[in-house]
């Protein structure tokens, strides 16, 4: 069931959204040079690897630095905007379409920072998802091991009803920002 409404949601979402996204699209092209998309390698249900797209939100340049903060200089014009409506992630749309995520389900992430923070297994048998439980729990401002608790929690506890509640909250959060939903848990 749920693939069932991961699929047609996506494609629905894609539907309507498609002439909005064409103009993010061009209007990233015209705020800096660089392709439209970002794509990324990250890990998926089981820790297979896929590709992620999103609107790209950064300067077109190399670094060395892996983590983005939202004071980031390399963030563009366009790009802070993005970011804060989450317009950014529309395209994972495409991801969700093609089986490699969910609507809801722990965010995929890096194979670096899986590595780095010790994530639980728990993150990995479930497919990432467009939004999650620490998504709209204040997720920026959480920690990666809170991020973990969330993700936990979600796997454990994850119902049809969960997910209904994540995807109204993820449109508050898109509304009013991370901060008013900031949901930190006491972690031992």
């Amino acid at each position: 069931m749920k693939r069932l409404f991961d699929f047609f949601s996506a494609f629905i979402a894609l539907t309507i959204l498609f002439f909005p996204l064409i103009i993010v699209a061009i209007w990233i092209k015209l705020d800096s040079d660089g392709p439209v998309f970002f794509m990324q390698e990250r890990l998926g249900l089981n820790r297979k690897r896929f590709k992620v797209f999103k609107f790209r939100t950064m300067t077109n340049r190399k670094r060395e630095v892996v983590q983005v903060f939202a004071n980031d200089p390399e963030i563009t014009s366009v790009g802070k905007y993005l970011r804060r409506f989450k317009i950014d992630e529309l395209p994972q749309l495409i991801n969700v379409l093609l089986g490699d995520m969910s609507i809801v389900g722990p965010r995929p992430c890096v194979d670096f920072v899986a590595e780095k923070q010790n994530l639980c297994n728990e993150r990995f048998l479930d497919k990432p998802g467009l939004t999650s439980l620490a998504g709209v729990s204040g997720s920026i401002y959480l920690s990666w091991p809170e991020k973990d608790y969330f993700d936990k929690f979600y796997h454990y506890n994850k119902s049809f009803y969960m997910d209904l509640i994540i995807i109204v909250k993820t449109v508050l959060v898109i509304v009013f920002g991370e901060k008013k939903f900031l949901n930190k848990p006491k972690i031992d």
